[in-house]
């Protein structure tokens, strides 16, 4: 293991704690991103696509909130019972979030065709923010290696 491991980083930072201080920044720098670019977004291009933007940026937010409990509910459920919890649930859970985003989509369609790009590029934030994390993550190692 190298020093960019969080197991091996030592007793003061746990592997939970590791991975609950990334999906801390991620919402940090997905509601930053949302914040930030929704401005530029109606300055660039119109309203229309910075309503789609911010809408398609709040479903992606609550997706990957809901996703993360989803998770960490499975984890807790097979901690707790040794079992592997109900597929039907998980798979309800799922089908569910993607309803909400096509929902999305067709809402945002109808009001407005052009707004259904800002509306593709909101629900991209957490790959965006994926990235960012990854660039933090990478000079963190570095650093550490130095």
């Amino acid at each position: 293991m190298s020093a960019s491991d969080p197991v091996s980083r030592g007793e003061t930072e746990t592997a939970e704690d590791f991975y609950r201080s990334v999906l801390r920044r991620l919402f940090l720098v997905m509601t930053a991103l949302a914040l930030v670019l929704t401005p530029a977004v109606w300055i660039r291009y119109r309203a229309e696509q910075a309503f789609g933007f911010l809408f398609g940026s709040a479903v992606a937010i609550a997706n990957f909130y809901w996703l993360r409990r989803t998770v960490e509910a499975l984890g807790h459920a097979f901690e707790a019972t040794g079992r592997k919890p109900s597929s039907a649930r998980v798979i309800t859970r799922a089908l569910l979030r993607y309803a909400l985003i096509a929902l999305a989509a067709y809402v945002i369609l109808k009001r407005s065709p052009a707004s259904l790009y800002g509306l593709i590029a909101g629900l991209s934030l957490p790959v965006a923010a994926i990235l960012i994390e990854a660039v933090y993550e990478t000079c963190r190692a570095l650093r550490a290696e130095l």
